[in-house]
Protein backbone atom coordinates (compact mmCIF):
# COMPACT_ATOMS: atom_id res chain seq x y z
CA UNK A 1 0.00 0.00 0.00
CA UNK A 2 1.36 3.47 -1.07
CA UNK A 3 0.98 5.98 2.21
CA UNK A 4 2.48 9.64 1.60
CA UNK A 5 2.60 10.43 -2.12
CA UNK A 6 3.66 14.33 -1.52
CA UNK A 7 3.50 17.72 0.79
CA UNK A 8 0.05 19.15 0.92
CA UNK A 9 0.69 21.96 3.03
CA UNK A 10 3.00 23.35 5.62
CA UNK A 11 1.16 25.58 8.14
CA UNK A 12 2.60 28.08 10.49
CA UNK A 13 1.26 29.80 13.79
CA UNK A 14 2.30 33.76 13.88
CA UNK A 15 1.17 36.07 16.32
CA UNK A 16 0.18 38.62 12.86
CA UNK A 17 -0.99 36.41 10.12
CA UNK A 18 -0.95 39.31 7.63
CA UNK A 19 1.93 41.30 8.20
CA UNK A 20 3.86 37.86 8.37
CA UNK A 21 2.19 37.39 4.99
CA UNK A 22 2.87 40.71 3.37
CA UNK A 23 6.68 39.57 4.55
CA UNK A 24 6.98 36.04 2.75
CA UNK A 25 5.36 38.41 -0.76
CA UNK A 26 7.89 41.29 -0.22
CA UNK A 27 11.01 39.33 0.68
CA UNK A 28 10.45 35.69 -0.98
CA UNK A 29 8.08 36.25 -3.23
CA UNK A 30 5.23 33.94 -1.76
CA UNK A 31 1.79 35.47 -2.77
CA UNK A 32 -1.48 34.23 -1.25
CA UNK A 33 -3.96 32.52 -4.18
CA UNK A 34 -6.61 33.28 -1.09
CA UNK A 35 -6.59 35.14 1.65
CA UNK A 36 -5.44 32.46 3.58
CA UNK A 37 -3.04 30.71 1.64
CA UNK A 38 -0.63 30.29 -1.30
CA UNK A 39 -0.84 27.41 -3.41
CA UNK A 40 2.00 25.79 -5.13
CA UNK A 41 1.25 23.16 -8.44
CA UNK A 42 3.15 21.01 -9.31
CA UNK A 43 2.76 17.04 -11.29
CA UNK A 44 3.61 13.94 -10.03
CA UNK A 45 7.45 12.88 -11.33
CA UNK A 46 6.19 8.72 -12.18
CA UNK A 47 3.00 9.91 -13.43
CA UNK A 48 3.61 13.26 -15.05
CA UNK A 49 -0.48 13.76 -15.90
CA UNK A 50 -0.96 13.33 -12.34
CA UNK A 51 -1.64 17.27 -10.36
CA UNK A 52 -0.69 17.94 -7.57
CA UNK A 53 -0.48 21.15 -4.83
CA UNK A 54 0.79 21.84 -1.97
CA UNK A 55 -1.16 24.54 0.27
CA UNK A 56 1.06 27.29 2.51
CA UNK A 57 -0.47 28.70 5.14
CA UNK A 58 -0.41 30.92 8.15
CA UNK A 59 -2.75 30.36 11.02
CA UNK A 60 -3.46 32.71 13.77
CA UNK A 61 -0.95 31.81 17.01
CA UNK A 62 -4.08 30.83 19.08
CA UNK A 63 -5.38 28.53 16.42
CA UNK A 64 -6.00 24.99 18.43
CA UNK A 65 -5.87 23.66 14.88
CA UNK A 66 -2.47 22.25 15.68
CA UNK A 67 -3.59 20.35 18.45
CA UNK A 68 -4.29 21.48 22.40
CA UNK A 69 0.03 21.10 22.37
CA UNK A 70 2.27 24.56 21.94
CA UNK A 71 3.19 23.09 18.20
CA UNK A 72 3.80 25.83 16.47
CA UNK A 73 3.86 24.58 12.47
CA UNK A 74 2.35 21.79 11.11
CA UNK A 75 2.60 19.32 8.08
CA UNK A 76 -0.26 18.11 5.66
CA UNK A 77 0.85 15.07 3.88
CA UNK A 78 -0.91 13.74 0.68
CA UNK A 79 -2.09 10.01 0.83
CA UNK A 80 -4.22 8.14 -1.99
CA UNK A 81 -6.51 6.47 0.51
CA UNK A 82 -7.09 8.31 3.59
CA UNK A 83 -9.24 5.72 5.80
CA UNK A 84 -6.50 2.51 4.39
CA UNK A 85 -3.65 4.80 5.50
CA UNK A 86 -5.28 5.19 8.96
CA UNK A 87 -6.41 1.99 9.57
CA UNK A 88 -3.05 0.90 9.10
CA UNK A 89 -1.20 2.99 11.36
CA UNK A 90 -3.61 2.32 14.11
CA UNK A 91 -2.50 -1.75 13.61
CA UNK A 92 0.88 -0.15 14.35
CA UNK A 93 0.29 1.15 17.17
CA UNK A 94 0.58 4.92 16.05
CA UNK A 95 -1.73 7.30 17.42
CA UNK A 96 -4.43 8.41 15.12
CA UNK A 97 -6.99 10.96 15.84
CA UNK A 98 -9.96 9.22 15.95
CA UNK A 99 -12.12 12.37 13.74
CA UNK A 100 -11.79 12.08 10.03
CA UNK A 101 -13.15 15.48 8.34
CA UNK A 102 -14.81 15.34 5.09
CA UNK A 103 -15.18 18.68 3.08
CA UNK A 104 -15.33 19.80 -0.82
CA UNK A 105 -11.52 20.15 -0.05
CA UNK A 106 -11.38 16.40 0.31
CA UNK A 107 -10.78 14.15 3.36
CA UNK A 108 -8.64 14.81 6.42
CA UNK A 109 -7.06 12.54 9.52
CA UNK A 110 -4.47 13.09 11.64
CA UNK A 111 -1.60 11.30 13.59
CA UNK A 112 0.82 12.30 15.98
CA UNK A 113 4.29 11.87 16.12
CA UNK A 114 6.65 9.91 18.69
CA UNK A 115 7.57 13.46 19.77
CA UNK A 116 4.14 14.79 20.09
CA UNK A 117 3.68 16.55 16.92
CA UNK A 118 0.04 16.42 15.37
CA UNK A 119 0.36 15.53 11.40
CA UNK A 120 -2.47 16.01 9.06
CA UNK A 121 -2.96 13.53 6.32
CA UNK A 122 -4.69 14.30 3.47
CA UNK A 123 -6.85 12.97 0.52
CA UNK A 124 -7.72 15.15 -2.28
CA UNK A 125 -11.50 15.02 -3.57
CA UNK A 126 -11.20 13.08 -6.78
CA UNK A 127 -12.95 16.48 -8.68
CA UNK A 128 -9.69 17.96 -7.25
CA UNK A 129 -8.80 20.09 -10.78
CA UNK A 130 -11.92 22.01 -10.48
CA UNK A 131 -11.60 23.26 -7.20
CA UNK A 132 -7.42 24.15 -6.97
CA UNK A 133 -7.85 27.84 -7.85
CA UNK A 134 -10.45 27.93 -4.80
CA UNK A 135 -8.19 26.46 -2.06
CA UNK A 136 -9.40 27.78 1.38
CA UNK A 137 -6.69 25.88 3.87
CA UNK A 138 -8.55 27.28 6.84
CA UNK A 139 -11.41 25.20 6.63
CA UNK A 140 -12.43 25.20 10.79
CA UNK A 141 -15.19 24.40 11.58
CA UNK A 142 -16.00 21.66 9.38
CA UNK A 143 -19.03 19.46 9.50
CA UNK A 144 -18.49 15.48 9.43
CA UNK A 145 -20.53 13.80 6.80
CA UNK A 146 -22.87 11.34 8.28
CA UNK A 147 -22.81 7.81 7.27
CA UNK A 148 -26.01 6.24 5.85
Amino acid sequence: MERVTGIGGVFIKARNPDRLYQWYEKHLGIKRDNPSAAVFHWRHAEKSKKKGMTVWSLFPQHSDYFGAGPQTFMMNYQVDDLMDVLKSLRAEGVVVDPRVEESEYGKFGWVVDPEGNRIELWQAPSDRKKKSNGVKAKRRPAKKKKKK
